[in-house]
């Protein structure tokens, strides 16, 4: 059903779309519809109809793009706002942010919320597991709920009046310090931003970023900077396999263990690790003068590292 919200002003008054569920339902307003990957044995189709609704996966996502709200009654099962506020290339768009509305959940969400996600806000009444995606968690201007943003929205346009939780923004970029264990760190930053999680990390962080930093002092997860398309990578720990797996550019430190699988598919950048096991054409180098300087100058030992190219 369709309510509306708000009080009048000159502004549109936003229309929400509700849904209640009996059990959780995975893949909600989630804007790459799974990409249609392998879904309880069947691929995903956005057309589907939501378990005991009559509204489909896509009408959520397309209510959304209109900058309106979702609010969904029930527990959610994972990947709720999968890389919600991007315009996806996958299905024609310019892979850029999408302006969108926000989503408020009555109830618990299981694991991977808003891995990728650029835009947009979710409000949270129940739990939330770990890991999460690519957000931080603010004081929240709705009561009885948490709040969560994209880190790259925070870093690209600023939080306003808004305060963080768990987190800081710096000079130049934010500090997260939650000890909540995170999924696609930066991904999609486009900015000359840094940050900073003191603390593991898991799944793909620095996928898609274009510009910026992201230093994780701790351990992370497999596809750590998986499609990286500039910016620079920095895990001050080990990882799980195939690190920079489908590289465009840019450059990644592993001050570890890159794991096997290394740079599978890699285009373009360079990575150094103390140790890793590089898939070919991919294959270990020897450190140039330039490269030991350029360690040197973010503080490591070259004589630690190895090269992969």
């Amino acid at each position: 059903m369709f309510k509306i919200f708000g009080k009048k002003s000159k502004k549109k008054v936003k229309e929400i779309l509700e849904i209640d569920l009996k059990k959780p339902v995975d893949c909600l307003c989630d804007f790459t519809y799974n990409f249609y990957w392998q879904h309880k044995g069947e691929k995903l189709d956005p057309e589907w109809k939501i378990p005991d609704n009559d509204y489909t996966y896509s009408d959520l996502v397309k209510h959304l793009k209109k900058g309106n709200d979702v609010k969904i009654n029930g527990n959610v099962g994972h990947r709720l706002c999968s890389s919600m506020g991007v315009d996806l290339k996958f299905f024609g768009g310019t892979g850029k942010e999408l302006k969108v509305g926000n989503v408020i959940v009555d109830g618990d969400v299981d694991t991977r919320m808003g891995i990728s996600m650029v835009k947009g806000s979710i409000y949270i009444k129940g739990n939330v597991k770990a890991p999460i995606g690519n957000l931080v968690e603010l004081k929240s201007d709705m009561k009885g709920y948490r709040k969560f943003k994209s880190i790259t929205d925070v870093l690209i346009n600023g939080i306003g009046s808004d305060k963080l939780k768990g987190s800081q923004v710096t000079n130049n970029g934010i500090i997260i310090d939650d000890g909540i264990v995170r999924d696609t760190v930066g991904s999609r930053l486009d900015k000359d931003a840094e940050i900073v999680v003191n603390g593991n990390v898991d799944l793909s962080t620095g996928i898609l970023m274009r510009k910026g930093t992201v230093k994780v002092n701790g351990n992370a997860g497999k596809n750590t900077g998986a499609l990286l398309n500039g910016g620079t990578v920095i895990i001050n720990g080990d990882c799980d396999d195939f690190t920079g797996i489908d590289m465009i550019k840019g450059t990644m430190i592993i001050n570890g263990n890159a794991g096997k699988f290394l740079a599978a598919n890699k285009k373009s950048g360079v990575l150094f690790a103390k140790k890793g096991s590089p898939i070919p054409p991919t294959e270990e180098k020897n450190l140039s003068s330039e490269d030991g300087t350029n360690l040197l100058k973010m503080g490591f030992n070259p004589r630690e590292f190895k090269k992969f190219e």
